[in-house]
């Protein structure tokens, strides 16, 4: 039986206005002992940057920012910038987030060579209506009909996209493209380009028109994830492969009840999964879990590694920052005593 333990909460909200409501869903960068957590900080309102704070080994915070690290860079993230993701790739952090602005919530990038100063590159997921995506996606006739499922927010408009989430870069190139992972419900796709300039219009008119190729996971028919899964942290390379944590989603008649779990992606076509768990990789159990501004949720988006324990960041009811740990030895060994193929 593969034991995970849980930390506990690491970070809280302050007095201060910027976070004075939660904190939740940090993006982690190790550097050795030192860990920088990139965290989602929301004031009253519903407004959300993106605070700072430094650990010294997996859970002790010795730094903390007062004010926020990263703030909206225009219409796009007035509302929000939520919850970070951070690799470092050929010297540069690629840091994305869910840019949101009371209507669109849609994948976007900025980057940095020093965590200080910070270069918006912009949305770079496809800014599609719903039914532009469904004319290109159901052409091939080989998708999920979940994906046609759509929750529309808001009255329809040229001016309201398919909400495309949970966006993450894969730490180093893989056969020298850039690739990251993104979610469009209920499943995670990946996108493999050789530069940020290839995301164009064209681009993801092509992508659409074969987007069952693009999609890596879909929910299976276990509870933990029957409704919809996102990306969590990213990748993490090993040597049996990509080692993925990644939230799932099911119903209840309590609602929505978010989940931790792994699956193992092959290293050189990450298309390609190995494994899934069958069983979730933790829930919610303890009350900063079960109770805040969002019940029942755990929702994993970083990790680190000390020696063979991985330490999994996560946002817990959407209200603080906690932690779990897990051998990453054994969780590997677990993985591949659940070979399942579930992509037949």
């Amino acid at each position: 039986m593969l034991k995970v333990k849980k930390q506990g909460v690491i970070l809280k909200r302050t007095r201060l206005s910027f976070e004075d409501d939660s904190v939740l869903n940090p993006a982690i960068i190790q550097d050795g002992n030192t860990i920088h957590m990139l965290y989602r900080a929301v004031r009253k309102g519903n407004y959300s940057t993106v605070g700072y704070c430094k650990l010294d080994g997996p859970l002790k915070v010795v730094e903390r920012n007062n004010t926020p690290l990263i703030i909206p860079f225009g219409n796009d993230d007035c509302k929000g910038v939520e919850d970070p993701r951070i690799v470092k790739i050929d010297g540069i952090y690629y840091i994305t987030y869910t840019a949101y602005n009371g209507i669109n919530a849609l994948g976007s990038l900025v980057t940095s060579t020093d965590l200080i100063t910070f270069e918006q590159k912009g949305i770079i997921v496809p800014m599609f209506t719903y039914d532009e995506f469904k004319r290109l996606a159901e052409c091939t006739n080989s998708v999920n009909v979940k994906y046609f499922r759509h929750d529309r927010h808001f009255e329809p408009s040229e001016h309201i996209y398919l909400w495309d989430k949970d966006v993450t870069f894969f730490p180093r190139r893989i056969n020298g493209k850039l690739a990251f992972l993104h979610r469009i419900k209920p499943g995670i796709q990946l996108v493999l380009i050789n530069n940020l300039e290839e995301l164009t219009k064209e681009f993801w008119s092509n992508y659409f028109l074969h987007f069952g190729e693009h999609i890596i996971l879909d929910p299976v028919g276990v509870n933990h994830e029957s409704g919809y899964i996102g990306a969590g942290a990213p990748p993490i390379e090993t040597e049996l492969g990509w080692l993925l944590i990644y939230h799932g989603v099911y119903d209840t008649s309590k609602g929505y009840i978010y989940s931790a779990a792994a699956a193992l992606l092959d290293i050189d076509d990450p298309t390609k999964v190995i494994v899934r768990l069958v069983d979730p990789l933790f829930i919610p159990e303890f009350d900063y879990e079960l109770n805040g501004i969002v019940n029942n949720v755990v929702f994993p988006t970083g990790t680190a590694l000390f020696d063979d324990t991985l330490y999994i960041f996560y946002g817990a009811a959407d209200k603080c920052i906690a932690c779990a740990s897990v051998s990453l030895k054994e969780l590997l060994k677990e993985l591949l005593l659940n070979k399942v193929d579930y992509e037949s």
